[in-house]
């Protein structure tokens, strides 16, 4: 199970090599042994990806395919509306999101062919970076338990990592696709804004919300990305413009492309091991062909400032009923940084939206002549949970499943750069340039 990719477990069943039942079953074992420990389902639907599997096997046996994900077993973020599955966003509330329509980018997946394993962990309703929940238990992260996993979205991280399931949705509004992407050792890509659909996902930030895939190479991030991708009527905010094959050209190397390292700020207070991976990949690069330049940045710290106030004031927006009617159903630290968001006023709101578009116009001259930038994914090794939750147990036999390695970039992508401690020291994250929608480049396995 560890081996398989989406790509090559696709041409296996087509092959007939595998049937999806096998290779459900072998999932839901997988998911059997390992969940009680890992934590990175809420919702495991069994039965139902059982029939699905059977359905998909009888379609292929008829010379039909539903598409290019036909039988592969997968997994959503349960911010994620999938029809007869609860969505519980984290909360201890089994059906704290009710959509009238199922996720515009689950429906698509499962149209393309997919199983629905179930719904994965998150933080509670997305709100925090280290994969802790009260109400189903602390995401582990698979390469050494009782460290963090990253979030928000880390159940998909922790399950993708695994074996768990061969690719999952996440969300990233502030890094929680990026994040369990790093500390997980797998791909996670936030694509452009309004890429691809949110319709029918719990939102945290109208502004800033983005879903994603998350898979263990590039490549099963490409051919995730380009189902998902395109217009949907029922989110305004996605754009109208053509989606290209992520999959075209995307072997064709890195020979001649522009890469920034930043000189500034990127790798203050960042631990000299991370540095040192980050710096030995771009030399890699380089080597290959890529022109690599250090280059000077804006102090990202103003925009991300800015961006967190504006997902503060409406994350408080969205959730507000529950912080005021039942306050004691959010876990301590949750409701803490809601209470601290409600705090946060409409003016500041309507002024640091201003500022965010300055920001961008900034950035965006500095993309117009690198084609990524790269940098530390986290600024040090995957943390201890026990720093966070006293609570947690240590001590446990490490499980460090077998992973394949593949890099890219594309839009904003956690990527490998590196082990440290027998587990994922961090990522470099590449950013492409904004509102292209097209740039997909796969980093040789070795960097």
């Amino acid at each position: 199970m560890s081996d398989w990719t989406i790509e090559s477990l696709v041409a296996a069943l087509r092959a007939r090599r595998i049937s999806a039942v096998e290779i459900t079953d072998e999932c839901l074992a997988r998911i059997d042994r390992l969940n009680p420990v890992l934590r990175a389902f809420i919702t495991v639907d069994a039965d139902g990806a059982r029939r699905a599997a059977k359905e998909r096997d009888g379609e292929l046996a008829a010379g039909r395919a539903r598409g290019p994900l036909h039988g592969v077993p997968m997994a959503w973020k349960d911010l994620c509306a999938s029809p007869g599955l609860p969505t519980s966003c984290g909360t201890r509330t089994r059906d704290y999101f009710v959509s009238e329509r199922p996720c515009t980018a689950v429906a698509r997946l499962v149209a393309a062919g997919a199983i629905t394993l179930g719904k994965t962990n998150m933080t509670e309703l997305a709100l925090g970076p280290f994969g802790d929940n009260a109400h189903h238990g602390h995401v582990q992260n698979p390469w050494r338990n009782g460290h963090c996993s990253g979030g928000s979205s880390s159940g998909s991280g922790s399950a993708v990592a695994a074996g768990l399931a061969l690719g999952a949705l996440g969300s990233d509004t502030g890094g929680s696709i990026r994040l369990p992407a790093a500390c997980c050792g797998i791909v996670g890509l936030k694509p452009t804004y309004g890429r691809v659909s949110r319709a029918g996902a719990m939102a945290l930030s109208w502004s800033n919300d983005h879903l994603g895939p998350m898979t263990r190479t590039v490549r099963d991030a490409a051919l995730m990305l380009g189902i998902i991708a395109g217009w949907d009527a029922a989110d305004a905010t996605t754009s109208r413009r053509p989606v290209p094959d992520y999959l075209r050209g995307i072997d064709g190397g890195i020979r001649g492309l522009r890469i920034g390292v930043p000189a500034s700020y990127y790798f203050d207070d960042v631990n000299a091991e991370v540095v040192a991976a980050v710096r030995e990949a771009a030399r890699q690069l380089g080597a290959l062909g890529a022109h690599v330049s250090e280059v000077r940045v804006p102090d990202p710290m103003p925009l991300g400032e800015i961006t967190g106030v504006i997902s503060r004031a409406e994350s408080v927006t969205i959730h507000e009923r529950l912080l005021r009617e039942r306050p004691q159903d959010i876990q301590p630290v949750v409701r803490t940084r809601l209470e601290f968001d409600s705090r946060a006023g409409t003016g500041d709101r309507r002024r640091h939206d201003g500022r965010r578009r300055r920001h961008h116009q900034e950035d965006g001259a500095l993309l117009a002549s690198h084609a990524a930038l790269q940098r530390a994914g986290t600024p040090g090794i995957v943390l201890a949970l026990r720093v966070f939750d006293p609570g947690t147990a240590t001590g446990a036999r490490d499980r460090r499943p077998a992973l394949r390695r593949g890099d890219g970039t594309a839009r904003r992508t956690s990527i490998r750069a590196g082990r440290g401690l027998g587990q994922p020291a961090s990522r470099h994250r590449v950013t492409a340039p904004p509102r292209t929608h097209r740039t997909l480049i796969v980093i040789p396995r070795g960097v």
